[in-house]
């Protein structure tokens, strides 16, 4: 007589039991949410946010270009953080790079909060998603490309 399926289950090891619950695991998700979302606002304005984020960090590259003393302010802005002020060689100093990861973390929540706030009921649609991705990043990516800034130092 085959042993009963509960029974049978608690005698295979925690590893088998647990191979054969993960392998089972895509079967719910094809049926979906019993409450899909309504509105693709609040999905894209987190998307958004990072694009508004990377054209902040590149901003705040430039400013720190510009001059020594805005520099020692972006150096400020981010000398909170463990590691940005390191005195030993071997670990290296983050320098400015924290102060423009910083303002990165605040374009990035700060835009996000914004806009979720703006489409949090809207449908956007994905054409414009779309453009604005592209848009923020081409962007970002243009202003980290020197030849398009040749007023700049290649540090």
């Amino acid at each position: 007589m085959p042993k009963p399926l509960v029974q049978h289950l608690r005698s295979e090891p925690i590893y088998t039991r647990f191979w054969n619950r993960f392998k089972q695991f895509p079967k719910g998700l094809h049926t979906g949410s019993s409450t899909p979302p309504t509105v693709s606002g609040p999905a894209a304005a987190a998307l958004i946010s990072g694009g508004v984020g990377a054209v902040a960090m590149m901003a705040t590259h430039h400013f720190a270009e510009l001059s020594k003393a805005n520099n020692q302010i972006v150096i400020q802005m981010g000398s909170w953080i463990p590691g940005a002020m390191n005195s030993d060689l071997m670990w290296g100093n983050l320098e400015n790079y924290a102060g423009k990861e910083m303002m990165f973390f605040i374009g990035w929540w700060g835009s996000w909060a914004l806009l979720h706030q703006v489409l949090k009921y809207r449908q956007v649609k994905p054409r414009t998603l779309l453009v604005w991705l592209f848009g923020l990043f081409t962007l970002a990516t243009a202003m980290a490309w020197h030849p398009l800034f040749p007023w700049l130092s290649l540090m």
